[in-house]
């Protein structure tokens, strides 16, 4: 009996020192106040303007309040978002830490990785291409890359840039992604693609690629006689005024204003995965980025980007599952497309164009609703609830307001 009691009273002493022991703990873990930002935008390149509609600005403020809620619930460490109306930046700001374990601010010149959003971003790159006559939508990929084979005769004859473009190249589902992480070189991993049994005739069947969708850069290189990563910034990001962006591993670990990657608050370090795969996983940029290149594809800059060309990349190719279930919270899905580097997700009259990124512990989100002509970008430093419930929370506000903004007109200065 004396040994029962002695034991207990062990027992109750290491528990007493255990909860003291992490209250201290959790006492010291006491995160750092966020910070908004709140930097007035100075770049030339770039001017916001508030909209002068004030159902727009309560949409805006309530979609604020619900990523100031979930920063505040620890979902992220910290977040950008952009914003633009017609043609016009209407909302650009940073929220919350770089690092949990610094006290550095995002700003909107922050950088972060795009992941899979580069896909939208390469196609961009594309449609500029076409518009100066450099390359066209259905020349054969073996045009530009004669050496180039699929397991078929045929179908390596018949495989198009529209191809790539769609992930309709016959290949099976993620051909050799697993692969990229163990960071082979990436010529060998388009020199094997003729050894897999093929899925499909190119052009019938949806099947998501980021080692063949990067051939888009190979061609692009083998057109214009020049570096990808020259061509996005003559092409792209230097005529867009996106003075953060670029397309390496090298770029953004020099960067001195960057979002560190979180596994939800826990910071983790920038990786060099995907960078081989640029074109599919490789762009990095910051929200005033992001918000130049929603004006571009929003129809403000018609010689670069004409509507011709942005029909074109916003075209429905090949049927492809929404694997967004987020989007339910808005309203119901009717069926789902990928057009050329984007997603095309149609509701009952209504249809957005959408693509999201994942990769190292950034996530990207965006969406546009040319109809309605509206369209947002969220950059975010970990994995969670915010990026996830974002993109259709900010469409679900803005749709309770849209009949008080169609039905506001301005009055007359007298």
């Amino acid at each position: 009996m004396k040994i029962l009691v002695g034991i207990i009273l062990v027992a109750s002493i290491c528990l007493g020192l255990f909860i003291l022991s992490k209250k201290d703990r959790e006492a010291k873990a006491t995160p750092v106040a966020r910070i908004d930002s709140t930097k007035m935008i100075t770049d030339k390149n770039i001017s916001v303007s508030n909209d002068a509609n004030p159902f727009v600005e309560n949409a805006l403020r309530e979609f604020e309040g619900f990523v100031k809620t979930a920063l505040t619930n620890r979902q992220a460490p910290g977040a950008a978002i952009a914003i633009v109306r017609d043609t016009s930046i209407i909302f650009l700001k940073g929220y919350g830490l770089r690092d949990t374990k610094k006290t550095d601010s995002i700003d909107t010149r922050t950088v972060f990785r795009l992941g899979s959003v580069s896909k939208s971003v390469t196609a961009t790159l594309v449609a500029i291409l076409v518009n100066e006559g450099s390359l066209h939508w259905d020349d054969p990929v073996i045009k530009y890359l004669p050496h180039f084979r699929l397991k078929s005769a045929e179908a390596t004859r018949n495989l198009t840039l529209r191809h790539l473009l769609s992930h309709t190249m016959g290949l099976p589902y993620h051909a050799y992604t697993i692969m990229i992480k163990i960071i082979p070189p990436y010529d060998t991993l388009i020199d094997h693609l003729k050894d897999l049994d093929l899925v499909g005739k190119p052009g019938e069947l949806y099947s998501y690629q980021n080692v063949g969708f990067s051939l888009i850069g190979n061609v692009i290189e083998k057109a214009t006689g020049k570096k990808l990563e020259d061509v996005f910034i003559e092409k792209l990001f230097l005529p867009l005024g996106m003075n953060d962006a670029s397309a390496s591993f090298e770029k953004i670990v020099i960067d001195d204003n960057v979002a560190m990657p979180h596994y939800f608050t826990k910071p983790t370090t920038i990786s060099s995965a995907y960078y081989a795969v640029a074109p599919a996983g490789g762009i990095n940029a910051s929200i005033q980025d992001m918000g130049l290149w929603l004006k571009a594809l929003m129809g403000n800059q018609q010689k670069i980007l004409p509507e011709k060309e942005l029909n074109e990349i916003f075209k429905p190719q090949v049927t492809a599952i929404a694997r967004n279930h987020n989007f339910w919270q808005w309203k119901r899905v009717r069926k789902s497309y990928y057009g050329l580097g984007w997603r095309v997700i149609t509701f009952t009259n209504d249809t957005i164009e959408y693509h999201g990124g994942y990769v190292n512990n950034y996530r990207c989100e965006v969406a546009l609703n040319r109809k309605k002509k509206i369209a947002i970008a969220m950059l975010v430093n970990s994995p969670g609830m915010l990026a996830d419930q974002g993109i259709p929370k900010f469409f679900k506000i803005y749709d309770r307001y849209l009949d008080s903004i169609k039905q506001w007109k301005r009055k007359p200065v007298l």
